[in-house]
């Protein structure tokens, strides 16, 4: 036997990870040895093994394997992920994933057992307030300048997924669809102002959009494209998902928050859940939610992903890249997407 089963094993073995997520792999487990294989035959009995995201292995794997699922955290970059841009933040999971709602994950495990004390909940306030007032969030892209219209509506966002996206499968037990979504919320609000911002993956062409999502104009009244999401957030009065982690981030700026699906924030009586999640029965305060989800849940890396730093400094670290950034599309970003558009097969390439 090459390790035991205690935790951090002397040997991580990683399953097909890409050449530029190693190095952020490492960072993950300081204290053991990063084994990077490409097949499940090079993995041993009782060993430790880190897969990106929900790759179905389980029934391919000795029962004595302890699988560790890795995949993207909540504030992650200046771009998009399908741009191979590097990550800043990871989350680690034994159980399964925040968006696999199927099951409990280390995140809802730690949202309805931690007793999270005085100190960690100012820490919670202080990153949120932080996050709202520099208007971070996941991917901060956008340029676009946008103004809601001037007759006093109730404004409704609903933003897009992509449907490919696993979290469809595993968190949304009804609605999978974009334009479900939309003709839902029309449905529900016949008097709103209703807002469908497509996800950026999709605008960019690194994605494919969901199905009849060129019909949207049918069931709301604009489609915005560039616009930063953090400004359209701050305008509008309620967010309508599916999964999407935009909901999230409209109940860091105390927006209301309406799920069909099943995502991590849902169910902890800070949302209106069309379908509840009986298993989740604890009241979180907002602050709470924070804490477990973004400073006890993820791990940050430096902007080089050199080391592991805390959320605090990796809030200065976005908002620098971003005021580097300026918008702008560098031109070499502008001819690798070209590239990647032209790629016959994205998801063998992102896996995601």
């Amino acid at each position: 036997m090459e390790q035991s089963n205690n935790y951090p094993p002397r040997v991580i073995y990683a399953l097909d990870f890409f050449i530029w997520k190693r190095k952020i792999v490492r960072l993950c487990f300081p204290d053991s040895r990063v084994k990077f294989v490409a097949r499940l035959e090079q993995v041993p009995e009782h060993a430790w093994l880190a897969v990106w995201g929900m790759q179905t292995i389980l029934d391919k794997l000795p029962a004595s394997v302890k699988v560790i699922r890795v995949e993207d955290g909540f504030l992650r970059s200046v771009g998009l992920g399908a741009d191979i841009i590097l990550p800043m933040s990871f989350v680690l999971d034994k159980r399964g994933l925040y968006y696999d709602a199927t099951q409990p994950s280390d995140l809802e495990v730690l949202l309805a057992s931690e007793r999270f004390d005085r100190d960690l909940l100012m820490r919670a306030q202080a990153l949120r307030n932080r996050i709202v007032d520099l208007g971070l969030t996941k991917y901060n892209v956008g340029t676009e300048p946008w103004q809601p219209p001037a007759a006093s509506r109730r404004l409704v966002l609903v933003p897009g997924q992509v449907e490919s996206d696993v979290a469809m499968v595993y968190s949304a037990p009804g609605l999978r669809r974009n334009m479900e979504l939309l003709r839902a919320v029309r449905a529900a609000n016949p008097d709103a102002y209703i807002i469908y911002k497509p996800h950026p993956d999709v605008v960019a062409r690194l994605r494919v959009a969901g199905g009849d999502e060129h019909t949207a104009l049918q069931w709301c009244d604009e489609v915005v494209v560039d616009v930063p999401m953090d400004r359209l957030l701050n305008t509008v009065h309620e967010v309508h998902v599916i999964t999407s982690l935009t909901g999230f981030e409209a109940l860091l700026r105390g927006k209301q928050v309406t799920c069909y699906g099943h995502p991590f924030y849902a169910g902890w009586s800070l949302t209106t859940d069309i379908t509840p999640i009986p298993r989740r029965q604890r009241r979180l305060t907002l602050d709470e939610l924070v804490a477990g989800a973004l400073i006890l849940y993820p791990l940050y890396f430096d902007r080089r992903g050199r080391k592991i730093i805390t959320p605090e400094a990796a809030l200065d670290q976005l908002l620098a890249w971003r005021l580097e950034h300026g918008g702008a599309m560098p031109w070499w970003r502008k001819l690798s997407r070209a590239a990647i558009r032209q790629t016959k097969s994205i998801k063998h390439y992102f896996k995601a």
